[in-house]
């Protein structure tokens, strides 16, 4: 058992003064309390609040971010830039899939994300033809993962159409191709070459409406009920207007209508973007006690739409945040879009806010980081008795966070910090970032270097 003291604390119950956090060697949180620090207690070197989990993210896009902002043409949207990327994972293999998603786990960790939901549909070899082993890629994944320090939910993605009605895959698909039996033997070898690693989780990732039949869903989720009942389940849903058209157009339902109606969506279930929902829809997901997987810069990037957040959480919804696209790799920059695009959507401020809790910082973080915890299947998302020991100590030195404290500290730190403003973070009761710098960035940045030059060629 080690102890860790902090002069604050951001707890379920709120802030605390004095902190006392008893891990064991299990890298599970035993005991927190208040008072003194024992003689033997290491200081966590500033306030610490819970690790954040990133609900939503395709770590191969890491190394094209910033490279889809050339205008095509006059109506570039999110079908524009899809090609885009199709043409860009032409060159990517295991090998310099390991050494991207490594990159970006480092940045993540430094930002203070401390667990990640793999999205992986990058299946394939560039040619369509599978790997000798069929979860080469993302085991690939879990690598860079373990390199890291980062815990990750890898999710292989079930892919099989191109849209609605089961229209064949599009040449730029054939890396994704896939079908239930393939997806559940993919999580069996995962298992297989890491068992007893507490900090992989495994679930699947039904790509979306437009790319899986019923029937299939159907058969994926019995298949992972056998080996797990609890495992995540995570589908895109709702990202587009054309989505949501085309399934009307399909069996005279939208996505999230059709979902909540056909199939089991509950707490295991994490629906990313609802971008376009009704308020009914906003209504029956909140009471279903799934997670809504909200990616704010991605969908700002990708000119997707704007969630209904505000109904949502009135009707007690949650929600947790992704970098899905990874033009940002920071908690703080998705909860400031996610703030600010409601206050311009309803033109008023303070939408994260409650009577109960005023403080916006506080509330975001911490309810982010309890949905993240849900959405990825791992026991996180609190500084609280059974849960991993994942810790963002804050610099409170920083000019950006100085003599602010609790409420203010946090409002701070979401709405007025830049960068460095992340001092330490721990996954699992260990260190992975200390005084704002990974163990092995040097290493990991110089890889990463290589492979995009290469790609870049």
């Amino acid at each position: 058992m080690k102890t860790y003291f902090s002069p604050e604390a951001l707890l379920p119950e709120g802030w605390v003064r004095d902190a006392l956090i008893e891990v064991g060697d299990d890298g599970n949180i035993a005991r927190v309390s208040t008072g003194k620090a024992p003689p033997d207690a290491e200081p966590l070197g500033g306030p610490a609040i819970p690790g954040m989990a990133s609900v939503h993210t395709h770590a191969f896009q890491r190394a094209m971010a910033g490279l889809a902002e050339r205008m095509g043409s006059p109506e570039d949207s999110f079908w524009s830039w899809r090609e885009v990327m199709y043409s860009f994972i032409k060159r990517i293999g295991p090998e310099e899939a390991a050494a991207i998603a490594a990159q970006l786990y480092v940045d993540m960790l430094r930002n203070g994300y401390t667990a990640v939901a793999e999205f992986h549909y990058l299946h394939h070899k560039p040619d369509g033809k599978p790997y000798a082993r069929p979860a080469e890629m993302a085991l690939a994944m879990v690598h860079a993962a373990k390199s890291t320090g980062m815990a990750i939910t890898v999710l292989p993605s079930l892919y099989a159409y191109a849209n609605f009605g089961e229209v064949a895959l599009e040449s730029g698909q054939k890396r994704f191709a896939s079908n239930p039996d393939m997806i559940l033997s993919m999580i069996d070898e995962i298992r297989a070459e890491f068992p007893g690693n507490h900090d992989l989780r495994l679930g699947v990732a039904p790509h979306s409406l437009r790319a899986v039949s019923p029937a299939m869903l159907r058969d994926l989720l019995a298949g992972l009920n056998v080996t797990d009942p609890y495992a995540p389940v995570h589908i895109h849903v709702s990202e587009q207007v054309k989505e949501v058209n085309d399934c009307l157009s399909w069996r005279d339902q939208r996505p999230v209508q059709w979902l909540l109606d056909n199939m089991p969506v509950n707490s295991r279930w994490c629906l990313v973007h609802c971008t376009h929902i009704s308020m009914t829809e906003a209504e029956r997901l909140a009471q279903s006690g799934a997670v809504t997987g909200l990616c704010p810069t991605t969908e700002g990037n990708l000119g997707d739409g704007i969630f209904p957040f505000l109904r949502y959480r009135e009707k007690g919804g949650r929600f947790g945040i992704g970098t899905d696209s990874n033009v940002s790799r920071s908690p703080v920059e998705e909860l400031r879009w996610l703030e600010y695009v409601q206050r311009l959507s309803l033109r008023r401020r303070n939408i994260g806010a409650t009577p109960g809790n005023p403080s916006v910082g506080t509330n975001l973080w911490r309810d982010a980081a309890s949905g993240g915890g849900q959405a990825l299947g791992r026991a996180m998302g609190a500084i609280a008795p059974g849960l991993r020991a994942d810790l963002v100590v804050l610099d409170d030195t920083h000019i950006d966070l100085a003599d602010r404290h609790a409420e203010t500290l946090m409002d701070s730190f979401i709405f007025n910090s830049g960068s460095c403003t992340v001092k330490n973070v721990m996954v699992g009761g260990k260190w992975v970032v200390r005084e704002g710098r990974h163990h092995d960035e040097a290493g990991i940045e110089a890889r990463f270097r290589k492979v995009q030059k290469q790609l870049l060629a």
